[in-house]
């Protein structure tokens, strides 16, 4: 599928920083042709920014995504209702059933409801929709999404999706209901966060131990990082990995203990939780609004 994604004609709607990391990808990986790529984006410093990996700009959504064969959403969501209405309204209503082009939106919380509502074209039609939960270590490649598609949605067009996604994401998943993209939101989506703050509290718990601060950030993360390397290439499970470096009585089991005995596990379901909670109610609000 990755021919047919050289061969398609590509716009994203919207330049930031995600649609950057997928055109960077797909630049880097040769797996589009530049011209075939048009990013319509409102400020003129981002369309330097993408205009400078060769492909085509300009500060219209309509010009952008006329003849284009996937559409990448890649906007705020405060603004999703009116930009899709606009593509509805001047975009697509002069072309065929068969060749109104694939809509991937990577608008977070913006259900398939409500995007099928904003899309629907003057005589009725929509676009066939995928949409995507991508999360920011995308940036550097090594991304992690989930996507969900609508029933209309062809298997080629599940495996463009896919393809476009490899550009920046190691792993893509599927979820057969659209409320899991809300927990795949609570999981990865907002997952580097809580990664985050864990190296922000080790480092600050080695300078209250004495440790300088370079130290001490370069110890924790050098060792998030290694740890990470290890769960992704070792065949065995996180717990195998906990318990292997886990003596009894030693070190590691103190600090576990402590962790267990302060509600660690309760206190990342809670976490997961609410973020996948709050991604449920935006894309109500959003709805309504």
């Amino acid at each position: 599928m990755a021919s047919q994604l050289q061969k398609s004609k590509l716009c994203f709607i919207g330049g930031g920083n995600m649609a950057g990391a997928i055109i960077g990808g797909l630049v880097a990986k040769g797996s589009i042709e530049k011209q075939n790529v048009c990013v319509s984006e409102p400020w003129e410093a981002n369309r330097a920014k993408m205009a400078a990996t060769g492909v085509r700009t300009t500060a219209s959504n309509v010009e952008a995504a006329r003849d284009a064969d996937l559409v990448v959403l890649a906007v705020k969501p405060q603004v999703t209702r009116g930009v899709c209405r606009e593509l509805a309204a001047a975009a697509w209503a002069d072309r065929a059933s068969s060749t109104t082009p694939l809509i991937v939106s990577i608008a977070a919380g913006i259900t398939l409801q409500s995007l099928k509502e904003w899309f629907q074209l003057p005589d009725g039609r929509t676009p066939h929709i995928i949409r995507v939960m991508p999360n920011t270590p995308a940036l550097l490649g090594e991304g992690a999404s989930g996507l969900f598609a609508g029933d209309d949605v062809s298997q080629a067009e599940k495996d463009l999706a896919e393809a476009l996604l490899a550009s920046v994401s190691k792993v893509a998943e599927w979820v057969d209901k659209e409320e899991l993209i809300d927990v795949v939101t609570g999981l990865s989506g907002s997952g580097p966060a809580y990664f985050f703050a864990m190296v922000e509290h080790l480092i600050e718990s080695g300078i209250g131990l004495g440790l300088t601060r370079e130290q001490a950030t370069r110890l924790a993360k050098q060792t998030c990082f290694g740890a990470g390397k290890m769960l992704v290439e070792s065949s065995d499970e996180p717990a195998q990995l906990r318990i292997n470096v886990t003596s009894p009585k030693g070190t590691t089991e103190a600090a576990l203990k402590s962790f267990e005995a302060s509600g660690f596990k309760e206190t990342v379901d809670k976490a997961v939780k609410a973020a996948t909670s709050r991604g449920k109610e935006l894309g109500e609000t959003l709805a309504k609004s």
